[in-house]
């Protein structure tokens, strides 16, 4: 009896400090690599796919995305009934993560960098900065849930 009770004690006493202990997660390198190559990948499908097919895919569906001129668009149908307004052929945008962070809890985060938009007919290059925050979806994906940008380096 008095084994017993004493596994249950020390079973108890293990799982209360692993909940704890997890409490107080730091992010981890793996995590911040993770945000930026999620970021990275959206921008390589940008340049092989365009950037509509990239934003749709990059976006949760309780995205934002800031715009000049206009309110925040919110929503990802929203932001899908945007983008596809307007034909992205035209162009190639791709973007760099300068900076990435992570919550402790490992589920939020942010990148900003710079981006580059190349017309296609004229080889004009444009470049400007951007800021975008991230959610990790139940399946383990990161999802933009604010992206803006801002134009004027170049």
């Amino acid at each position: 009896m008095k084994t017993t009770y004493n596994r249950t004690i020390s079973t108890i006493c293990v799982l209360l400090y692993m909940s704890v202990s997890s409490c107080h997660r730091s992010a981890s390198l793996s995590d911040t690599k993770g945000i930026t190559d999620a970021d990275k990948h959206y921008s390589a499908l940008s340049a092989q796919k365009g950037r509509n097919t990239a934003f749709l895919e990059m976006f949760d569906s309780t995205g934002v995305t800031l715009a000049t001129h206009r309110p925040p668009i919110e929503g990802y149908r929203e932001i899908r009934q945007l983008l596809l307004s307007k034909s992205d052929s035209s162009y190639t945008l791709t973007w760099e993560p300068r900076f990435a962070k992570v919550a402790a809890s490992g589920g939020l985060g942010y990148t900003y960098g710079t981006y580059k938009l190349v017309d296609k007919a004229t080889k004009k290059l444009s470049e400007g900065t951007y800021t975008t925050i991230w959610l990790k979806n139940a399946q383990g994906q990161w999802k933009a849930v604010l992206d803006t940008g801002n134009e004027g380096l170049k």
